[in-house]
């Protein structure tokens, strides 16, 4: 394993904090290896995924002999490499008897294991196989279109499992806005029967429809393979739990506004003391003005009387 130091300098303190685990993930990277024994066919699907994911993946031609994910002791070397390339996700290719052409894809969380998936490749096309236009030919390092053509993908377990391993590795850099004429190529995924998938890649090519939206047609450009699905590893769910965090929503709190769920969003209204002797009254009556100065002398001519009876009585 590799020797785990304390940074001493702001630039090793910086290139850690990138790779430690993020609540909202970047680009993620991937790791392809080899097992001790390969045959042509796998060889040749692990250099294709390597050529369709250029600029953000990683090839080890080396044959690794320590390397068994679904044994245990066997997934060691494995988390070494991610922690040394500071990859995502893997894809581990071996060939033996029992499983030919065998492929196995996973994912990493903290640069350990968080699950595994195997799947055998059969009737496995090349990109050489196909004849188009190179005018088309999707280019690199634009984002693709992720097509899943089946129910199985929301019944079965597995299928389940391989939609959500597959996402992850074909999306591509995640991106809020798409330019429509920067989408060129498109995955589509095909569920044949309960274990087995049909993956092909394609060319979109775009054609005149007398509307602002033009009309798409699809060129296969391969490659294309059908994915046997034979083992898979779910993480256990005190992992899932730290790994699906999610950055907490702050909402800023308004005063005086509750959340009813009948009413609905209700509030208070502070209103200041009304004094109604000083308002204004509109339309005013001619003879308003001149009965409050009456009052007003009455009241006048009243107190000078209290005070003369006052005084008259003190003496």
């Amino acid at each position: 394993m590799l020797k785990v130091k304390t940074p001493t300098t702001g630039r090793a303190r910086r290139e850690l904090e990138k790779r430690a685990p993020k609540l909202v993930e970047g680009e993620k990277k991937t790791l392809i290896l080899h097992s001790t024994k390969t045959s042509n066919v796998l060889n040749t699907v692990l250099t294709e995924i390597y050529h369709l994911k250029k600029g953000n993946c990683i090839k080890y031609s080396r044959k690794n002999e320590n390397i068994r994910p679904f044994e245990a002791g066997g997934e060691t070397s494995l988390e070494f490499f991610s922690q040394k390339t500071d990859c995502n996700l893997f894809v581990f290719g071996s060939h033996s008897k029992k499983r030919p052409d065998n492929l196995v894809l996973g994912r990493f969380y903290d640069h350990h294991i968080y699950d595994l998936l195997e799947v055998g490749v059969e009737n496995f096309k090349s990109l050489q196989s196909f004849s188009y236009d190179k005018k088309i030919a999707p280019k690199m390092g634009s984002k693709p279109l992720i097509a899943f053509v089946g129910e199985g993908f929301e019944s079965v377990e597995e299928l389940k499992h391989l939609k959500e391993v597959l996402l992850d590795l074909l999306r591509g850099e995640v991106v809020e806005n798409l330019n429509l004429v920067g989408i060129d190529h498109v995955y589509v995924c095909t569920v044949v029967s309960q274990n087995r998938v049909f993956l092909s890649h394609c060319a979109l090519r775009l054609k005149k429809s007398g509307t602002v939206v033009p009309k798409m047609e699809l060129v296969e450009v391969g490659p294309s393979m059908d994915l046997v699905v034979r083992r898979h590893r779910l993480p256990n769910e005190g992992l899932r739990k730290e790994a699906m965090k999610t950055v907490p929503q702050k909402t800023k709190k308004v005063k005086n506004v509750k959340g009813d769920p009948i009413l609905g969003k209700t509030g208070k209204i502070y209103i200041p003391d009304q004094k109604l002797g000083d308002m204004a009254l509109p339309n005013k009556a001619k003879g308003v003005k001149r009965e409050r100065r009456e009052a007003k002398m009455n009241k006048d001519a009243d107190g000078q009387v209290l005070k003369k009876q006052k005084g008259e009585d003190s003496k």
